[in-house]
């Protein structure tokens, strides 16, 4: 069996030589990713941001319902979406199953909870403080909703930025819905999981330092937005959404 050190030198190796079996696998993951986190971010930010100015009966029952949404396990939607898009699903006849755009499917529908969530509550806590003077001045909940989302951006920014770390490092729901086809729908997680079954460990362990270099580097954005953020609050007075001084 392979020793630990002589899987790290090869998989480091693999890396460096840009093993084209490895790049392959890599560009998919992170484009299949990419890819979901647009549209579930596209539908995720305008949704939040309404949820978080709107007032309507049943509001309590709709959160309670998303924040279980954030707790469902990726097996659980990739088994949904697999159903829909099965031959004999209501989904069927668009012939998705195993393959890219299923992957992105069910990417997009993991991850727009945590978008939707997580703006909603930017955008809720911001209408705490700001909501009676825009409303003071006439704007409509919709316009609210804008401006207090604009007024949030480098806190949503880090929700987009967190929300493609939750996709890239999915690996039930692709592994379900995709297949693993070698050369079409394997990406890293779920090549990581096969190659470490057939005990291919260098492979598997290549992959596995590409997509934790990823998320570090997702969490150094984070950080670094973060910081922008307190030195744009501290470089001028506090405003309101509107520009105005408070």
């Amino acid at each position: 069996m392979t020793s630990f050190y002589e899987s790290a030198a090869t998989a480091l190796q693999l890396i460096t030589d840009l093993d084209s079996g490895l790049l392959t696998i890599v560009g998919r993951s992170l484009s299949v990713s990419a890819t979901a986190c647009l549209i579930a971010c596209g539908l995720g930010l305008v949704l939040g941001a309404w949820l978080g100015v709107a007032r309507f009966a049943g509001r309590g029952a709709v959160l309670t319902l998303l924040n279980t949404f954030l707790a469902v396990p990726s097996v659980v939607v990739g088994l949904v979406i697999y159903l829909l898009l099965s031959r004999t699903g209501p989904l069927g006849y668009l012939g998705w199953l195993f393959s890219f755009k299923a992957m992105v499917m069910a990417q997009a529908v993991l991850v727009l909870p945590v978008v939707t969530a997580l703006t909603r509550q930017a955008v809720e806590d911001a209408e705490g403080l700001h909501g009676e003077q825009l409303q003071s001045l006439g704007a409509s909940p919709l316009m609210r909703s804008l401006l207090l989302a604009w007024d949030e951006r480098y806190a949503l920014l880090t929700v987009l930025i967190a929300s493609f770390g939750r996709a890239v490092s999915e690996v039930g729901a692709v592994m379900i819905v995709g297949g693993n086809i070698d050369g079409f729908t394997r990406v890293m997680t779920t090549a990581i999981a096969l190659e470490t079954s057939k005990g291919d460990l260098p492979l598997a362990l290549g992959l596995g330092l590409i997509l934790l270099s990823v998320v570090l580097l997702l969490n150094v954005l984070i950080a670094l937005v973060r910081r922008w953020r307190e030195h744009q609050e501290l470089g001028g007075a506090a405003t309101s959404p509107l520009g105005v001084a408070v």
